[in-house]
């Protein structure tokens, strides 16, 4: 309870109010068929609505993911729909909802919360630290030309073809979870996400066409795809297309090749735009001049620390570390104090541990910090000479960002 306005989970009746809320806080209704889609994935028993007497003023859920981190996997509650009405701002309201949120997290023995952020600057202070970054890459019909020669992947035996999206679910789901198996910050999807993945009405296509599939198969069968948009222009009597990726899944340097190859040189696009990449993809390294794709970073998924022990003991480790953190938090002070971190290197079949010590701490930080770095993404040595983190040893954040380091880079092509 926040200043006299209680906070609870919704029954599916109270649906309507939750979407007058998001509707005014994100500035415009949801369509009805976007609401629908919501509908399909929201779990009304981990919903969080203030009221003020029978009135909803603010809302937010979790959704419960299997988020891929470090060398394993771990259940992760992802964040969503936070918003309050404008005229209940500064009230407490969202902290109240945020409170429930991670606080049931913790009751289901979820170690990990997880978000996209509308504003960035708003969830730090609930402990969030932002763990992974994605690129956007705009290219110029022409521009988008792939190395050649001995250098490039060999996609001979590769075969490309069209299908609707829907009529491929389960070739999909099987190429998502193979491609990003080792990819911290994916969430696995089960069959309500991928349909409301490829979920399509008019309303959410933003002027374009319907989404459309390209599938790459070899002798085992698909083994990539992508989905996009498209959409026609003319200008002069000269073709200037869109062509949107929203997808782009593979396995493996030659199936990336192709695909990219395929969706670059469309007759009549302008322009490809991918606006959600990871930052190690290696487009970048297949084109003969990467600055064409003018490649823009923005933040990604923010992570929070719920539990952590459970966290630390939760995740692989690139080096063997033995180390005594010290963390601050704010909100639960059952994470704050000193941990003793105990783990094998990344090849080693041991898991690491993270128990409670009175012994003198060798890196102190706050728990925003530790969720910033623990995808692997975020070194710690950056937070360090940014002022949020400190060592009372030399070497020891040195010593820690490396253990707590990963290949690949960690990136959510779902976006919730």
């Amino acid at each position: 309870m926040s200043h006299g306005y209680p906070v609870r989970a919704i029954s599916p009746a109270e649906y309507p109010a939750f979407t007058a809320v998001a509707g005014e806080a994100f500035l415009e209704p949801w369509p009805p068929e976007a609401l629908e889609v919501e509908r399909s994935v929201l779990e009304f028993d981990r919903t969080a609505a203030a009221f003020d007497g029978t009135q909803m003023v603010g809302f937010g859920s979790a959704y419960s993911f299997s988020l891929t981190v470090p060398g394993a996997s771990a259940p992760a509650a992802g964040i969503s729909n936070v918003s309050v009405l404008p005229s209940y701002r500064r009230r407490g309201i969202l902290t109240a909802m945020m409170r429930h949120l991670l606080a049931d997290a913790l009751d289901r023995g979820e170690a990990l919360a997880i978000l996209f952020a509308s504003e960035s600057g708003i969830y730090s202070r609930y402990g969030f630290g932002l763990a992974s970054w994605h690129q956007r890459f705009t290219i110029a019909r022409g521009d988008g030309v792939l190395r050649t020669g001995g250098a490039a992947p060999d996609t001979a035996g590769l075969q490309l073809r069209s299908a609707v999206p829907e009529e491929v679910r389960s070739e999909l789901g099987h190429i998502y979870a193979t491609a990003l198996s080792g990819r911290p910050g994916s969430v696995a999807r089960d069959d309500r996400w991928w349909q409301a993945v490829l979920a399509d009405p008019p309303v959410l296509r933003d002027g374009m066409s319907p989404l459309r599939c390209l599938l790459a198969e070899d002798s085992g069968g698909p083994s990539g795809y992508a989905l996009y948009r498209t959409k026609p222009s003319w200008e002069n009597g000269v073709a200037l297309g869109m062509l949107r990726v929203r997808e782009l899944i593979a396995s493996g340097p030659a199936v990336i090749a192709a695909l990219w190859s395929d969706l670059l040189t469309r007759d009549l696009v302008g322009e490809v735009t991918a606006p959600v990449r990871p930052v190690d993809d290696p487009l970048l390294a297949m084109l003969t001049d990467p600055r064409r794709a003018h490649p823009a970073v923005s933040d990604g998924l923010w992570v929070r620390l719920v539990s952590v022990p459970q966290a630390l003991a939760g995740r692989r480790y690139s080096c063997p570390v033995d180390m005594v953190i010290e963390v601050a938090d704010d909100l639960f002070a059952e994470n704050a104090g000193r941990w003793r971190l105990r783990a094998p290197g990344r090849a080693e079949d041991a898991r690491a541990t993270c128990e409670r010590t009175s012994a003198a701490a060798d890196v102190t930080l706050p728990v925003q910090s530790l969720g910033a770095a623990y995808l692997g993404g975020t070194t710690l040595g950056a937070l360090a000479r940014a002022g949020l983190a400190e060592q009372a040893r030399p070497g020891a954040i040195a010593a820690l960002s490396t253990a707590l380091s990963w290949e690949p880079a960690p990136w959510s092509p779902t976006i919730f």
